[in-house]
């Protein structure tokens, strides 16, 4: 199986189980036809299928992980919605389609972010519930979700990106705001399914740091096709992030650095999963393909 056959049928079961999550509305709702806009704009849905790759890199069984993973996948689209409102990043586009908060207003963006945020604790919680025989694990993972997300995670990067703006950055700067804004959920996606997977210690750090290394390098990347690629490949307006003095890599680094940088870090994230055998394959192909959007591997 190749790695866009994998993705692919991942992604399936991705959209499957989020369809019943969050259903249509059988009457008019905008507050479900906001939260479906940008949860099935057309997202790649890289961090549940980490999570579920983590699992089946330890022998884990799928379906314990998937309400997990789709969990996050929940948390991540709420992020998307309230990072492009005015009083945050104040973006227009968002995977070549109008933002949410261009689309339905900035009140239901901003519930539909924050309904789509309890909905995800809703579906783990369940799955914790239902979790017989693992019912410790599973309860873990979802305060490691938890605290992934919230003030000493994506919440607190996101909050440190706004007040960077404009001020002087250097390196350990721009590192931390983004371990916390974007690397923490994907840390998170990967050591959550891992320990669903019932990962042995060893299996667990490398597991870990693997998604620690891959979370900084997907920020790296993101910012070097935002400094230099089209609105077509990143649907996003291009150059925003220097108009608006944003702390990123390319502006502490520069590109050439940057872009080396990633090299370095797709390096060391193969190294960590080399132990782990064949049943690794799928996580080393979505570490190249994620670093291979802005540098050739």
């Amino acid at each position: 199986m190749t790695v866009s056959q994998y993705l692919a049928k991942r992604q399936q079961q991705v959209d499957r189980f989020l369809e019943r999550c969050i259903p249509p509305a059988t009457h008019p709702d905008p507050l479900n036809e906001a939260m479906r806009y940008t949860l099935f704009a057309g997202g790649k849905r890289i961090r549940p299928i980490l999570a579920l790759a983590a699992t089946e890199a330890v022998g884990g069984e799928l379906s314990r992980a998937l309400p997990f993973a789709c969990g996050i996948e929940l948390i991540h689209t709420y992020s998307l919605i309230h990072d492009d409102l005015p009083a945050m990043d104040d973006d227009d586009l968002r995977r070549g389609k109008p933002a949410n908060h261009r689309m339905f207003g900035e009140g239901l963006a901003i519930l539909a972010g924050d309904a789509l945020l309890t909905e995800a604790f809703r579906v783990m919680a369940e799955a914790v519930a239902k979790a017989a025989g693992s019912q410790e694990r599973a309860l873990q993972v979802l305060i490691e979700v938890a605290s992934a997300a919230g003030a000493r995670g994506m919440v607190a990067g996101q909050a440190a990106d706004m007040g960077a703006e404009g001020a002087p950055i250097d390196l350990p700067t721009v590192e931390l705001i983004h371990i916390r804004k974007t690397g923490s959920l994907i840390r998170a996606a990967v050591r959550g399914g891992a320990l669903l997977g019932g990962a042995k210690t060893d299996q667990l750090r490398r597991l870990t740091r693997y998604g620690e290394l891959l979370g900084l390098a997907f920020q790296i990347v993101d910012d070097i096709l935002g400094a230099e690629a089209s609105t077509k490949v990143t649907g996003k307006v291009r150059g925003r992030d220097v108009a608006r003095s944003k702390a990123t890599f390319p502006a502490v680094l520069g590109l050439p650095a940057a872009k080396e940088r990633v090299q370095e870090l797709f390096g060391d994230t193969v190294k960590e999963l080399r132990p782990l055998g064949p049943r690794a394959e799928p996580l080393r192909e979505i570490a190249r393909l994620v670093v291979g959007r802005a540098v050739p591997i």
